[in-house]
């Protein structure tokens, strides 16, 4: 019997993928501190923060996440240059932020609030600490293949966003998912239940699938999660899950 198998396994309720004040979109009342309170609400175990091409919250959504027991992942949510929403999630705050100076460097344009929406860099005591300048709703220089590779590079997790959704969902945006295209698994919305997914969207294939809320508003945090089995809540049990190895899995 192998070591794997001797690990005591549980359920975790994860949500991977979650916005806060700095995403334009999204409500200013994302802050690290009220995230985490309807985290709580909502019974989740396990988040990854993922605001659009950027990671500057995430931070301090971990910090307040360690003081209520709720493990938050950094990630970052990017937009690459076909147009399509890709999730980069790591175990290590540092890797996120490695990915994010490296996103940065092909991110063009300035932010404009009054059309696309504030952009608030907050700390985990509900503080803004000032705005991102940069046009973080935009679309990357990188493509779609480059960005898996660097996630890949700095030992995260990479995910396609939504892919049920009309608007910057892989399906929608190239009419299929490249079958070269190294995705650790694909992420539906709250609109389809997980069970249901592959018969309605026949080109997710076999390829691991994960729901998620993509909340921009503290409402939204948890309407959709996924049930992992894992022996705890880390980027690399997160693999083994998607996987489905040495006994951890999804569970619903």
């Amino acid at each position: 019997m192998s070591a794997g198998e001797l690990d005591v396994l549980r359920e975790f309720r994860a949500d991977l993928h979650i916005h806060t004040c700095l995403s334009p979109c999204g409500d200013w009342e994302m802050s690290p501190r009220n995230v985490i309170q309807s985290c709580r609400d909502a019974a989740l175990d396990l988040i990854a923060i993922c605001d659009h091409n950027t990671s500057e919250n995430a931070g301090a959504v971990l910090r307040e996440g360690g003081r209520h027991g709720i493990c938050v992942l950094p990630g970052l949510e990017v937009c690459s240059k076909e147009e399509v929403h890709i999730l980069a999630v790591f175990g290590e705050l540092e890797h996120a932020l490695a990915m994010q100076e490296w996103v940065y460097a092909g991110l063009e344009g300035q932010n404009q609030p009054e059309v696309f929406g504030y952009q608030i860099v907050a700390n985990e005591d509900n503080e803004v600490l000032g705005e991102n300048p940069r046009l973080l709703i935009g679309a990357t220089r990188h493509g779609l293949g480059d960005i898996v590779r660097q996630t890949h590079a700095l030992n995260g997790l990479s995910l396609s966003s939504h892919v049920d959704r009309p608007v910057n969902g892989i399906i929608n945006q190239l009419g299929f998912i490249p079958p070269d295209l190294m995705l650790d698994g694909v992420e539906i919305s709250y609109r389809i239940a997980l069970p249901q997914a592959r018969t309605a969207l026949p080109e997710i294939g076999d390829r691991p699938c994960i729901a998620s809320s993509d909340a921009h508003f503290l409402k939204d945090i948890g309407r959709a999660y996924t049930v992992l089995r894992m022996a705890a809540p880390t980027i690399a049990e997160i693999g083994l899950a998607l996987r489905g190895e040495r006994g951890r899995s999804i569970v619903a």
